[in-house]
Parts: C-alpha cells; structure tokens; sequence
C-alpha cells in the first residue's frame, strides 16, 4: 500500500485507475493538471506519483523536471510514446519508470512495488559509507562525494553507483544489476544500464574509452573500482 499522486487530465482515465488502484490497497489523491500537481506533490509528499506526460497546461516531461528540481519523489510517467528516443529523455529527465500505453492495473501496480522496494529498503545499501579512491558513497544520506566534492545524482544513478560500491572490486553481471537495481527479468530492456552508466562516468569525470572508477568487462559486467586498484 501507497500513497500515490496520480496526475492525470482525463476523467475517464482518472476515475478507472484511482478505482483500480484503491482496490489494490493504496491511497489515491489526484489532480488534473500539472501546476496543481506540482504544489501536492510539495504539500502532500506522497509516497509515489504517476505522471501523465499529455496535460494540457504543461507538458509533462517538463513538469517531471520540475518536479526533480523540488523533490526526488518516486515518479512512474505513463505515455503513448513508446519509442526509444521517448524513453531516454524520460531517464535523462529523472524518471524512475514508464508504462506505454495501453496497460493493465496489475502491470501498473507491479511496477509501483518495484520502484517503492528499489527507492525504499529493496536496496542493498551499505550501513557505513563505501570509499573507492577519492569516491565516498554513502548510503544512509544517499549522498556521494569525489575529492571532497559533492556530486548531483538522480535516484537511478544512485541505486546503481551505491549497488556497484556494495561490491567494489568485483565484476557485477548485468544480469544482476537488472535483477537487484531495476527489478527486471534478465532480457529487458538492459541497453539502459549503458545509458545510466554513461551518465555516471560523465560525472565522475571520465569516458567508456578512459574509464578511472566505473570499468566494463565485455560480456560479463561492471566492476566499481579506484584507479589504483584498476591500473
């Protein structure tokens, strides 16, 4: 059971997932356009939102990035676009999942357990902070650090730099990054561990070509260690 903000203009819509999903046992409040969304999701701190991008007073991939400027609230967006270049700039944007529609109520409340287990106490986060080199990962205050510098990470990028610290220095299968990080079957969509990892190494300062923490082991997986370690 959750507390959801459902952020939906259609009436329709709205009225079939708030019964759907108060049925399944969580706590429904929604709002009809994005700026009223907004001022909720600061009012109320709802556990999690479903965002529907096709609101008629902003559009909602700009309203997801005001929503991260305020709040690292769990966010489900659910749209019509499902093509690739879609589903990027959702990631880019701070989404922690989509549903393309047309969906089912069980899919949907499927994924909002798996994205309230991965943001909540599903991750294996570490009790103490992890240092690799000058990199500190701390899990409790899910902040991370680089030379004493603070880095802006999105949930996503967290969960996976803090899974790969849980076992820095061994080779992590994509498989179990899948599995454990996005809480999918192995044969999903995996081309976004890439894109997560792209964005990690950006802001750790190094590329796939010259990584320095972040190294990849062609068909195996992905090894968190210091430079020290890796040369």
């Amino acid at each position: 059971m959750a507390e959801v903000l459902l952020v939906e203009d259609d009436p329709e819509i709205r009225r079939a997932l708030s019964r759907s999903l108060a049925d399944r046992g969580h706590a429904v409040r929604s709002e009809v356009n994005g700026l009223s969304g907004l001022q909720a999701i600061l009012q109320l701190r709802p556990e999690l939102v479903i965002l529907d991008l096709g609101l008629p007073d902003v559009d909602g991939a700009d309203l997801l990035s005001m929503v991260r400027a305020v709040s690292q609230v769990p966010v489900i967006v659910i749209t019509a676009r499902g093509d690739r270049a879609t589903m990027v700039a959702l990631l880019r944007n701070g989404a922690d999942d989509y549903v393309v529609k047309p969906f089912g109520a069980d899919e949907l409340d499927a994924r909002i357990g798996a994205v309230l287990r991965r943001t909540s106490a599903g991750q294996p986060r570490p009790a103490r902070p992890v240092v690799v080199g000058e990199l500190r990962i701390d899990g409790a205050a899910r902040e991370v650090t680089l030379g004493g510098v603070r880095i802006d990470l999105t949930p996503r990028e967290f969960d996976l730099l803090s899974y790969l610290a849980s076992r820095a220095g061994a080779v992590v299968p994509r498989r179990e990054l899948l599995t454990h990080v996005w809480r999918q079957a192995w044969g999903g969509q995996d081309d976004t561990i890439d894109v997560h990892l792209s964005w990690l190494r950006r802001k750790l300062g190094e590329t796939a070509q010259q990584p320095r923490y972040l190294h990849t082991v062609r068909g195996v997986g992905v090894k968190l260690s210091s430079p020290v370690d890796a040369t």
